[in-house]
């Protein structure tokens, strides 16, 4: 199969969809691997790498979506991607399809195979390939969250770990899943007060059990998120519904009651969000204010720190990738249950309910498709 890696051109997104082990594993096994110049450079990765390893260096990403079988992305494709695409083509990248109904729409027109990278589910119900970049998001929206409490910021002026005589900062965080845990981590390690809000008590009693004493782990309903509200300095949103829209848990109404100049960050973002005045911004303009409130709702927060999450999100992605091009897609997904769960549009048609039911459009059983 030819595998194409184009660049990424999502605004200040430095990641890149495979690194020269991965291209070395498909050359390996007969396939033929088109990189666009330059895709590597923000992950520090350069052509030479690439050809090094038997990859060959297209020049742009027309050449790539015009040549290639499957095509291997970060983020989903922009609009001026859309035009690129052909029908059949596999196209296997994050899509987060319940927050953009342009972007469904524009798919299911391609007559693409998308396969989605965060509705990729494991028997045991995890999802091995938003994992990692949950990781990454959960952890970093607590270092975003400390820089935009700086007073230069538009913050409050506190730091998250007081000093002696000053108390530290209060922490809530929406979520207990892969983010709200790893943010929790580090806003405890900074010697916040911490509050982690979930509704499964199942996972509440685990966190309980493994985080330090800073962390307060409490049940999660509209009134416990109003009490916490107005003593908050810094809110983290990373709760999650596998490919659908994210439930809105804090009303501009709420929001109101928050002190000026406190932050929220919304990991949520790309499925929507789950404040109700998230929109989502970028790294180069990654915040503004409502209701005196910081907000940083930025889209792709993993691809800030491309060195890192680079190679977290592709030590998942190598081995699906190598399923699908060794046996195509409907034969992957006969083979392998967790990457059926990951087609969401095929053949124009939307084979994933969450977004079938998000935008009113008709769905299709996957075991139909790939009969």
């Amino acid at each position: 199969m030819i595998v194409g890696v184009p660049k990424e051109i999502k605004n200040n997104e430095y990641r890149v969809a495979m690194v020269p082990s991965g291209a070395e594993l498909l050359v390996e096994n007969g396939h033929t691997v088109l990189v666009q110049a330059g895709a590597g450079l923000g992950t520090g990765i350069t052509d030479a790498e690439y050809t090094a390893v038997g990859a060959r260096i297209v020049p742009d990403a027309a050449s790539i979506f015009a040549d290639a079988e499957m095509v291997v992305k970060v983020k989903e494709p922009m609009p001026e991607e859309y035009g690129l695409l052909r029908p059949g083509q596999i196209l296997f990248t994050y899509f987060h399809f319940a927050a953009s109904e342009s972007l469904t729409h524009a798919m299911v027109n391609s007559r693409a195979v998308c396969i989605a990278y965060e509705t990729i589910q494991l028997p045991d119900g995890t999802l091995p390939l938003l994992t990692p970049m949950s990781e990454v998001a959960g952890r970093m929206a607590v270092q975003e969250g400390a820089k935009y409490l700086e007073k230069p910021m538009e913050g409050r002026g506190i730091l998250l770990s007081g000093v002696p005589g000053v108390p530290p900062a209060n922490v809530i965080i929406l979520g207990g899943g892969v983010v709200g845990a790893n943010a929790a981590k580090i806003a405890a390690g900074f010697g916040a007060n911490v509050y982690i809000l979930d509704i499964n008590l199942e996972r509440l009693r685990h966190l309980d059990e493994v985080m330090p004493p800073n962390v307060t782990t409490i049940f999660s309903n509209r009134l416990n998120i109003a009490k916490l509200l107005p003593d908050a300095d810094l809110v983290i949103g990373g709760v999650l519904r596998r490919g659908a829209k994210a439930p809105m848990l804090v009303t501009r109404e709420m929001l109101k009651v928050m002190k000026r100049g406190a932050v929220v960050v919304d990991v949520a973002v790309d499925q929507g969000g789950c404040f109700e005045t998230t929109r989502p911004t970028t790294h180069s303009a990654p915040t503004y204010i409502e209701e005196g409130v910081v907000h940083y709702c930025v889209a792709n927060m993993p691809g800030a720190v491309a060195g890192t999450s680079t190679y977290a999100l592709t030590n998942e992605t190598q081995a699906y990738v190598l399923l699908l091009a060794e046996t195509g897609w409907r034969e992957a997904m006969r083979r392998n249950i967790a990457l059926k769960m990951g087609l969401n549009i095929a053949d124009g048609k939307v084979c994933f309910q969450p977004v079938a039911d998000q935008f009113g459009l008709p769905c299709m059983p996957v075991d139909e498709l790939i009969a």
